[in-house]
């Protein structure tokens, strides 16, 4: 099985989006963060989301994230799923928390109970083939719409249409220039159809 260690984010400022992260989310050495001077704009096409015990947890998040100078995109808020907010980190990520569970259960706060790398890709099928490909097991598969891959280590992988994660997060698809991310993982490096890199 492929497992996904941690994720490499790249921003204008590494050390201001070092500190915004240690204050908002806490996630150790899952989230890492390096410089970078590449040109990216708009939506860079994927979110990261944290998935929490219940709403006060997501709240625990969404405080913290908010105090550290995260934009708000979707405030905390229910649905029929569940319970969740979409807020956007200063160096442009797009992060959304999200609990099954509507009330307080009494879990411990500001603790995930996993994390998921979103990707929109152009083509989900093309992009489910490749990375069963690479060694990854689909988990769930939803035709041309979602698939998600069983999860390797810290981090789960899922992918959509770019058009329906951006959606999904409450953000406009248009962006381009680089994802400013790495995926990182137990395979050898390589860049996915959609200009992914894994590391």
């Amino acid at each position: 099985m492929t497992n996904i260690d941690a994720l490499t984010i790249a921003a204008s400022d590494a050390d201001a989006a070092r500190t915004f992260y240690d204050a908002a989310f806490g996630l150790g050495d899952r989230l890492r963060v390096e410089q970078s001077a590449e040109a990216t704009s708009g939506f860079r096409g994927f979110a990261v989301s944290l998935v929490v015990a219940d709403s006060a947890v997501v709240d625990s998040f969404f405080d913290s994230a908010v105090a550290a100078g995260a934009r708000v995109v979707k405030p905390a808020s229910k649905s029929l799923w569940g319970y969740g907010a979409t807020v956007e980190a200063p160096d442009g990520t797009v992060w959304t928390l999200a609990s099954s569970k509507k009330k307080p259960t009494g879990a411990p706060p500001r603790v995930a109970d996993s994390i998921v790398l979103l990707l929109g890709v152009d083509d989900v099928a093309a992009t489910k083939e490749f990375y069963v490909g690479k060694g990854l097991t689909v988990a769930k598969s939803f035709g041309r719409k979602y698939v998600e891959f069983e999860a390797g280590g810290a981090i789960t992988l899922a992918v959509q249409s770019r058009k329906a994660t951006a959606k999904n997060a409450g953000v406009g698809a248009e962006g381009s220039g680089s994802h400013r991310l790495t995926v990182v993982s137990d395979v050898d490096g390589f860049v996915d159809p959609d200009g992914y890199v894994w590391a």
